[in-house]
């Protein structure tokens, strides 16, 4: 494949050469957050800045470790994990937002997603629908012990990706409203846990790729618990799962070595 970079040696987005990253890499979408993920890095350093792709190295245990953000939903979510792939990276550990959808999905929980339902548009230029889009058991294990560790509330099962932000919030206002009403009830008969926007992708890519994913979250609120007129308070704070991720990794150094 040709590289576009003006840079031969850099990924054409993400502006970063082999041997700048480690193996291990958490992926934040917000850029805003690396810095606040690379200061649980031992001598930390930004690595590249461009586009929605921010990039810094660090150590954890003496082990080189990377986070680069990757921008909102699967598309960029897919370039990162395919050009960090090319420079070296092999283990992918996302860490973002959700929204609960059962009743005992709280703000504030953390959910550890163990699959993805694939209604978005990227990973099925992967692989056919039928394929599918798992998280890789070694990484679903440390993420579980380092919720565990922590003492974090926490959930593990099948989250639900999408590609249409406002298509989960205003389904009633979209054209295609019956398909996505629809499809949000079977998807809560079926006991799906959260709706987020990245892992089916991330999950599809990596199985291709041949690396291994896996994904945490923050639970921002539950629009079903919203429904019901129950307890939903916003929570922003991200840094439990984010501790939880550095956790994770911490544990697959300790059993990769």
């Amino acid at each position: 494949m040709k590289n576009y970079s003006e840079d031969p040696d850099r990924q054409y987005h993400i502006q970063v050469a082999k041997g700048e990253v480690g193996r291990y890499v958490i992926l934040p979408g917000d850029p805003k957050r690396c810095s606040k993920i690379a200061a649980y890095f031992e001598d930390p350093h930004l690595v590249a800045d461009s586009r929605e792709f921010v990039t810094y190295t660090g150590k954890l245990d003496g082990v080189p470790v990377s986070v680069t953000s990757t921008g909102i939903g699967g598309p960029s979510a897919s370039i990162a994990i395919e050009e960090l792939t090319r420079c070296g990276a092999d283990t992918f550990l996302r860490v973002g937002t959700c929204g609960g959808m059962q009743l005992d999905v709280k703000s504030g929980d953390m959910v550890i997603a163990q699959a993805a339902i694939r209604m978005e548009g990227t990973s099925k230029e992967y692989a056919p629908i039928e394929y599918p889009a798992v998280a890789n058991y070694e990484v679903l294990s440390a993420m579980i012990e380092g919720a565990k560790k922590l003492g974090a509330s926490w959930h593990v099962g099948v989250v639900q990706c999408k590609d249409a932000f406002y298509g989960q919030h205003c389904p009633e206002l979209m054209p295609v409203s019956y398909e996505l009403q629809n499809k949000w009830e079977a998807w809560l008969r079926m006991g799906c846990l959260a709706s987020e926007m990245e892992s089916a992708a991330l999950f599809i890519a990596g199985s291709f790729l041949k690396v291994r994913t896996g994904s945490l979250f923050l639970v921002v609120a539950n629009q079903e618990r919203e429904r019901r007129g129950m307890e939903n308070p916003v929570v922003h704070d991200i840094d439990l799962p984010i501790r939880t991720a550095v956790e994770a990794i911490r544990e697959l150094i300790r059993k990769d070595s």
